[in-house]
């Protein structure tokens, strides 16, 4: 049996995507408008309070296409934590005029592909590991979100390589996102077990246009090219509380 590759695990994490029901909005008086409002800021005021306190952290973006409106994606410590915001949102006034379209269940997760064998250094005390196992999310000006698998198909069988010849591919792969530091920020999030997905990816950006040519750029990446699987895409536009009043006018 080949050799299982180790992980460490940071913050559990929730995309919680979702698209307004426009005709009961459309029907709802200004009254009912506005205590919806109210309800979805006094949320989100608690979602940055959990920021501040570097318990969590919570992004809110637009989408971009017909798969969903918006979606709140969410980091927390513990599952517990993440359902009990998804409760709370759906106990909310503002949910009663929401569609739940899409949610992906994962916790952030960092391998020991780029680490060296044999090595000693416990990296639970490394404050740049720490930082990445429980990152706050970038205030960027875009999101890409797309869930992954790595095949089981043959001779092409990410499962059933050594160790050795993943380590390889995998800093071959990341190669190629380093080249884009500074211009895309990446969460990675594990969900064997708890998702339908292996992966989720978490891209932010300012220019979108850098998402299109990192994935174009890494299709042609063993990694992906061979053992990559991919589900459906989701972009969007960032969302503050006076950015979403805006648009539910």
């Amino acid at each position: 049996m080949s050799e299982a590759t180790k992980t460490l695990e940071g913050w559990y994490a929730l995309h919680d995507f979702r698209t307004m029901n426009w005709a009961l909005w459309n029907k709802a008086d200004e009254e009912e408008r506005a205590h919806a409002l109210d309800e979805l800021q006094t949320l989100w005021e608690q979602w940055k309070q959990t920021e501040n306190d570097n318990q969590g952290s919570t992004v809110v973006y637009s989408i971009v296409g017909q798969k969903a409106d918006f979606v709140i994606f969410h980091l927390r410590e513990t599952l517990e934590e993440l359902n009990a915001l998804e409760t709370e949102l759906n106990k909310s006034a503002f949910a009663r005029f929401t569609i739940p379209t899409y949610s992906y269940v994962s916790i952030v997760e960092l391998s020991n592909y780029m680490t060296k064998p044999g090595s000693t250094e416990d990296p639970m005390e490394n404050p740049e590991v720490l930082a990445r196992l429980k990152p706050i999310l970038p205030q960027a000006k875009h999101i890409c979100f797309y869930p992954m698998n790595k095949k089981r198909d043959l001779e092409d069988n990410w499962y059933m390589l050594s160790v050795e010849e993943r380590r390889g591919m995998m800093r071959s792969h990341s190669m190629i996102g380093r080249g884009y530091a500074g211009k895309v920020k990446q969460i990675i999030t594990g969900s064997v077990g708890l998702d339908d997905w292996e992966w989720g990816v978490t891209l932010f950006s300012d220019d979108p246009l850098h998402f299109k040519k990192l994935v174009y750029e890494m299709r042609f990446d063993e990694v992906s090219a061979r053992f990559g699987e991919f589900g459906s895409f989701y972009v969007g536009n960032r969302l503050t509380p006076d950015h979403l009043k805006d648009m539910l006018k």
